[in-house]
């Protein structure tokens, strides 16, 4: 009865947030309501340990992470993912305009420990955060526990609106643009079949057609079998094969490259090859289950936040959140033309340092859910910003953020 009890409150929480994000057209994410949800809950009367009541535990995520990222894979193609490099020095740029801004500016107003404790959540959201607060407990500065954690809960406040709004401009851009394209062609086509039409044509004769046309029947991929064998199972046992030859890779690197950077791009490459359909664990009907997991076990972290802790810090955390996305604006703007980029999807990109995936995933998916447009728009709004935000969020809080985080331990 505690688990039924314990899921119906938590897909509750999720369930609200999706309702808030819909009637709101996206500019409260879904996320943010949810977290929202689940921090005042830990302050009244939800229990600390409903996430992993409701079976969403450690070893549950173990597998989940590596296997969403793997299902990411399959939605991009292989050319449009080694274009994202210009995403990766955006991001990253941003990361350097956040540390620049607040370790300058910020020195002026706080004092030294203060500054080192709360910026690397501001380069890397939930990871620098525990990462932060880990080595914090191991050197015993216990008066500094509770601001990477604080941090990370109040930048996601302004975090994902903030994203949110703009993708949505991006994604308005990008549709005005499609629509002068296709207006061109449209145009351009009419133009040739006039033109082909008053032409003088020799007369020639109209090649017959057989009575009996031989059907083509569709060939299967070489890894796809017949469909009565392409069962959920059968798709599920190709995506663990994939994510274990990755995480397996991952090892023998040594973490050189981190293991969902790798998940990811393996995912990418059994796509390519036809050994893993589109959105595979979407097929299966799998993939909201795990995703909902992923969301309750990150804002299961929140139940160690108190109230105590907000009001105490609250000013120096909101003035270096400020600065630090006043930095990931300003350096991503000073990239985005030189790079190809509109200043929205520029900032968008850099902002993905605050939260990460599934995040950044998630964001986008809503955005591009409440536009005015067709199945066949949105998948091309799709494929336009979810890489870049995908890529700029790995660079930053997957491999940014526990380099940053590392640093900034030594210089406490």
């Amino acid at each position: 009865m505690v688990a039924i009890l314990s899921l119906m409150v938590v897909m509750g929480f999720m369930m609200l947030g999706e309702w808030v994000s819909t009637r709101s057209r996206a500019y409260v994410p879904s996320v943010f309501i949810t977290a929202l949800l689940f921090l005042v809950g830990f302050w009244t009367i939800v229990p600390k340990n409903i996430v992993p009541a409701a079976s969403f535990g450690t070893a549950f995520i173990q597998i989940t992470q590596a296997v969403l990222l793997v299902h990411m894979g399959t939605l991009m193609d292989l050319k449009l993912l080694l274009k994202q490099w210009r995403a990766v020095v955006i991001a990253l740029s941003g990361v350097v305009g956040t540390v620049v801004l607040t370790m300058g500016i910020g020195r002026l107003l706080f004092d030294w420990h203060t500054i080192v404790a709360s910026v690397p959540p501001l380069t890397g959201g939930l990871v620098a955060a525990f990462l932060m607060t880990a080595g914090l407990k191991a050197q015993h500065i216990t008066a500094l526990v509770a601001f990477p954690v604080a941090m990370f809960v109040m930048h996601s406040m302004l975090g994902y609106p903030l994203t949110a709004w703009m993708l949505k401009r991006e994604s308005r851009r990008l549709l005005q643009v499609r629509h002068v394209d296709v207006t061109v062609a449209t145009a351009d086509s009419a133009t040739s079949a006039t033109v082909q039409t008053t032409a003088q044509l020799p007369v020639c004769p109209l090649p017959t057609v057989p009575a009996k046309v031989k059907s083509v029947q569709p060939q299967l991929r070489h890894w796809q079998l017949p469909a009565a064998y392409d069962t959920s199972a059968f798709m599920l046992f190709k995506v663990a094969a994939v994510t274990g030859l990755a995480e397996w890779t991952a090892q023998l690197a040594h973490g050189t490259i981190n293991q969902y950077i790798i998940c990811l791009v393996f995912g990418v490459i059994a796509h390519q090859l036809g050994f893993l359909e589109d959105a595979v664990l979407e097929k299966a009907g799998v993939f909201h289950w795990l995703m909902y997991g992923l969301l309750a076990y990150i804002f299961a972290n929140l139940n160690i936040v108190k109230i105590s802790m907000l009001s105490g810090i609250l000013i120096p955390i909101v003035t270096l959140i400020v600065l630090g996305v006043l930095g990931m604006w300003i350096a991503s703007s000073l990239l985005a033309r030189p790079l190809g980029f509109s200043r929205e999807m520029a900032f968008a990109s850099a902002l993905t340092a605050l939260f990460g995936f599934p995040a950044d995933y998630i964001v986008t998916h809503e955005v591009t859910e409440i536009m005015e447009s067709t199945a066949e728009e949105k998948q091309y709004l799709l494929d336009q910003m979810l890489p870049k935000m995908l890529v700029g969020g790995f660079a930053t809080v997957s491999v940014a953020s526990v380099i940053i985080a590392s640093i900034f331990l030594k210089i406490l």
